[in-house]
């Protein structure tokens, strides 16, 4: 565990207690939390290695080093996470967002929609970045764990875009129509909860992460709800088109769901890993 010394002796003690913790990433993560610590930026802490590090600091970076020990991920442990051109805060209400939810950023953003639905927004980091990417548009976030819309609530006060989203707590707002529902709805079958890294298992909320047995439940409940085009059926919602990020294998069960709903023309995008993560329909 780190203790004062220099800079190179508190990584490299600390990179071997991550690894030994099995961490996948020792030395990145290591180097995260000693800028957090120090207040410098990983550019400076390699040119200064051999430079000490004051005892408040090192006791510091000893208590987050002892947090990532227990798997807890770096983003709750600094509080914050980056997503396209913002960084939110991020804590145990809501999951950590990540990389490959941009990717519904970005096939949204292309569609220019004047109107957005955000079904399930959790920390708000797509509500908010299409407000970002999107100045003209409406935005409407939606959610039904409180203490996640009250973390997305406070992201949109600090990035001061509190007047550009309305959220709303439930699983949908009053029927009306939107150009374009977007969602990162829970995708994990039950059964695979068990294999999923103690990062996720132990401190995020696990009712955003589970979908059922074959992890689709949410995005079956949403579109049953939607009607295609300008017209709500019933008490529900109707859209132009709708976009959700998916899991590894399941865009073609979705993509006819889709059909099943009245979105007839669908189409996938992978994300950089090559896995088919956003489907399209409209």
């Amino acid at each position: 565990m780190p203790a004062t010394g220099t800079v190179a002796e508190a990584l490299q003690s600390s990179i071997d207690a991550l690894a030994a913790a099995g961490v996948e990433t020792p030395r990145l993560d290591a180097e995260l939390l000693l800028a957090e610590a120090t207040g410098r930026d990983r550019a400076a802490l390699a040119a200064g290695s051999g430079e000490g590090i004051e005892a408040a600091d090192a006791r510091a970076f000893g208590a987050m080093v002892r947090r990532r020990i227990v798997r807890e991920p770096v983003s709750y442990i600094l509080g914050r996470r980056g997503f396209r051109h913002l960084e939110l805060r991020s804590d145990g209400r809501a999951l950590i967002p990540r990389p490959e939810t941009e990717l519904l950023v970005e096939v949204a953003v292309g569609m220019q929609p004047a109107s957005v639905l955000d079904a399930g927004t959790g920390s708000g980091a797509i509500a908010l970045a299409l407000a970002d990417e999107l100045p003209e548009a409406e935005i409407v976030a939606i959610d039904v764990s409180r203490s996640a819309l009250a973390l997305a609530e406070e992201n949109a006060a600090e990035l001061g875009q509190g007047d550009r989203v309305r959220f709303q707590l439930g699983a949908l707002p009053a029927p009306r129509h939107f150009e374009l529902v977007v969602a990162n709805l829970p995708y994990v079958r039950d059964a695979d909860w068990t294999l999923l890294a103690p990062e996720i298992t132990k401190f995020e909320p696990r009712g955003a992460l589970l979908g059922g047995e074959d992890g689709l439940d949410p995005i079956r409940g949403l579109l049953a709800a939607l009607s295609p085009g300008s017209k709500p059926a019933r008490a529900g919602l109707a859209s132009d088109a709708v976009a959700l990020e998916v899991g590894e294998g399941q865009s073609g069960e979705v993509a006819e769901l889709m059909v099943a709903a009245g979105f007839a023309a669908t189409e996938t995008h992978r994300d950089l890993a090559g896995i088919e993560r956003v489907v399209l329909g409209r």
